[in-house]
């Protein structure tokens, strides 16, 4: 796994200042590439690349990057694996006359492009990818990233420059790059907690979104181009859903999985995977271990805190699969020790607080292996969060209630805390039936409540998936972007089921934006290098064929994915409530964290700044304090771009 970056200048330019340039955007990102570093640089044409390189396959100087084709046509800087290159590899040898030179996967996409071009050699990869291909004949400059999402890759033009990067802090290290925020993309920071795709937090700077490829001519024009359409395999998939039964569909799927899994497991350096004790996790190291030869290293974080740990669960799976475990309890402190690094380490606003403890376990994880396999995608492809059950089931009950009643009923569950409730359900927890039982009662009552308050379906998602409901009014002079979210008539005529259009906003927005993007960050913080098998692109395409009892059964989620590894795995090791990965901000922001939040909070400083309108967050500050209401996803919002600001602005 790798770092990338670049700039091109429409002019000839001197090649001492764009070398000064080039390498002070490519070293910024030594984390992600800490054992090589390489440049290309044409003074001609103004074109700048840098890399750096995490050696995986082939640790020998052979995989050196900027790497050129055999023609010496294409340059390339490249950050990703593509799991399939031994198989493309060999089929371009038996069809032509070329000889590799090392044993990389980058020198295998390289000959791919001389032989098939770029939009039919990104069709037959299988990875996770970013790159730029510089085209000496023609002048041209490619960005491309993999189907899913996993792999950032940033772009845009200012002043005539264009600039990319795997991450923003290398476009800032330019001197060229002026940045200056863009209120509308902030907007949407506080309504998601993270910035959606294609959007970034700078003006003129954006994400290239998943499975898409940009071509830039000498004239700084950028076309964008499709090379794999997830609408249209989703349109497919509702229209001719598969013909198998659930057992042969069970069969098919644990095939993929397998398969996902074995390539996603040769490396030439160390190897472990991240445990949980979830279901997508334990499903991931159960297949790992099933072909491997010794044990599998495992790794799990764990909290004092019951309600925020899962290590115990990790720890019974792992002996049942006897992986080779390693576990680390983290105290309190140790958690937020890791939140001064979070504007580094994330580089624009994103304030998933379950971001530190992927920081912790991919640190953790770091000290024994180089690349880890996690379990990210089941819940968005299967059918995993609680909102595609509960929330579809109770709108199909409460829709027919008056409005005002509804709105009522929601007043009555606002007058009491999420603590106050759960401190309830806890003293009546003996008589509730244990299939009733769950996680944060007051949290869930509390996205009852939006049900309650939502005039349709999909009003209902857009509630349960916004943190600020009117970030406009928080954000001074903002409108919000739009988004795919905005877009939902469009999508309900292809997806009319609201379970579906769930799971397929989720999986165009949520995961990329939020998931992906908080393990890229973490784990590259750490030189780590992160696979996730589940988001196989042929994995995703067969999700996107099941019918949805397939997925979504008898209460259950991710019913055919449960079936896989109950083969593996005792059923009562993973049965039980879904549990997230986070910490209890809630309680750290009354407490230790106080006097550091109050001092960002500041209404001073914050009407200095100009950004937001501080009266909203005081008064959600003050209510939060008071231990009236639990305000934590919001006040970390607001923490998290003050924070941010405060070091980036």
């Amino acid at each position: 796994m790798c770092g990338i970056a670049g700039f091109w200048i429409q002019r000839e330019n001197n090649k001492e200042a764009s070398k000064e340039e080039i390498i002070k955007m490519t070293r910024i990102l030594a984390h992600r590439g800490p054992d090589d570093e390489g440049f290309y640089i044409d003074e001609k044409t103004g074109i700048a690349l840098g890399h750096r390189r995490l050696s995986i396959l082939d640790l020998s100087p052979k995989g050196h990057q900027p790497m050129i084709s055999c023609s010496g046509r294409y340059v390339i800087v490249y950050n990703g694996e593509v799991y399939n290159y031994k198989e493309l590899r060999k089929e371009i040898k038996n069809n032509c006359d070329i000889k590799f030179k090392s044993d990389t996967d980058t020198e295998v996409i390289l000959a791919g492009f001389e032989i098939w071009g770029i939009e039919e050699t990104l069709r037959r990869v299988n990875g996770m990818f970013a790159f730029a291909l510089w085209d000496r004949k023609e002048k041209e400059l490619f960005l491309a990233r993999d189907r899913i999402g996993i792999k950032p890759l940033y772009y845009g033009i200012q002043n005539g420059i264009l600039f990319f990067a795997s991450e923003l802090k290398a476009i800032r290290a330019n001197r060229f790059f002026k940045p200056e925020i863009d209120r509308s993309a902030l907007a949407l920071f506080f309504r998601h907690n993270y910035i959606p795709a294609p959007y970034s937090i700078y003006k003129n700077i954006k994400k290239l979104e998943p499975a898409y490829y940009a071509i830039i001519d000498k004239n700084l024009n950028i076309k964008i181009r499709c090379y794999w359409n997830i609408e249209k395999i989703v349109k497919d998939g509702v229209k001719t859903p598969i013909e198998l039964s659930e057992k042969e569909a069970t069969l098919e799927l644990e095939k993929l999985l397998l398969d996902s899994v074995k390539k996603r497991m040769i490396a030439d350096v160390p190897l472990g995977a991240f445990l949980s004790g979830g279901i997508d996790s334990s499903t991931v190291v159960a297949l790992m271990q099933a072909q491997s030869n010794i044990p599998v290293k495992t790794f799990t974080i764990g909290f004092y805190e019951d309600n925020y740990s899962e290590a115990k669960c990790a720890k019974k799976v792992a002996k049942h699969l006897s992986t080779d475990h390693t576990e680390l309890y983290v105290t309190p402190k140790e958690a937020i020790d890791v939140i001064p690094k979070l504007p580094d380490i994330y580089d624009e606003p994103f304030s998933d607080s379950s971001q530190i403890p992927t920081f912790l376990v991919s640190q953790l994880t770091k000290r024994y292996v180089t690349v880890s396999l996690s379990g990210d995608g089941g819940d968005e492809l299967f059918g995993g969060y609680n909102r595609y059950f509960w929330a579809s089931n109770i709108w199909s009950r409460m829709k027919f209630l008056p409005f005002a009643l509804r709105l009522k009923m929601a007043k009555v569950v606002f007058l009491f805390s999420p603590q106050s409730i759960d401190n309830f359900f806890k003293k009546i927890e003996i008589i509730i039936p244990e299939k009733f039982k769950q996680t944060l009662y007051g949290d869930k009552l509390y996205k009852l409540s939006k049900v309650l308050i939502s005039r349709s379906s999909d009003e209902i998602y857009k509630r349960l998936i916004s943190h600020w409901k009117s970030p406009e009014g928080l954000v001074l002079n903002s409108k919000e972007s739009k988004t795919i979210l905005d877009d939902f008539l469009r999508i309900k005529d292809f997806i009319p089921n609201f379970k579906d259009r769930m799971m397929f906003f989720d999986f165009m927005t949520y995961l990329p934006d939020d998931i992906l993007t908080k393990v890229d960050r973490a784990s590259m913080a750490v030189s780590l290098e992160v696979r996730v098998p589940i988001l196989d692109y042929r994995i995703v395409e067969f999700s996107k064929k099941l019918p949805l009892n397939f997925k979504i059964k008898n209460g259950k989620s991710k019913w055919i994915l449960r079936q896989i590894l109950y083969k593996y795995v005792p059923k009562e090791l993973v049965e039980r409530p879904k549990m997230g990965f986070g910490v209890p901000i809630d309680n750290w922001l009354r407490s230790p964290l106080k006097d550091w939040a109050e001092d960002l909070l500041d209404e001073k400083k914050i009407k200095r700044d100009g950004f937001l309108n501080p009266e909203p967050i005081k008064k959600l500050w003050k209510e939060h304090l008071s231990g009236k209401r639990n305000w934590q996803y919001l006040l970390w919002d607001v923490l998290m771009f003050q924070m941010w600001k405060e070091r980036w602005m």
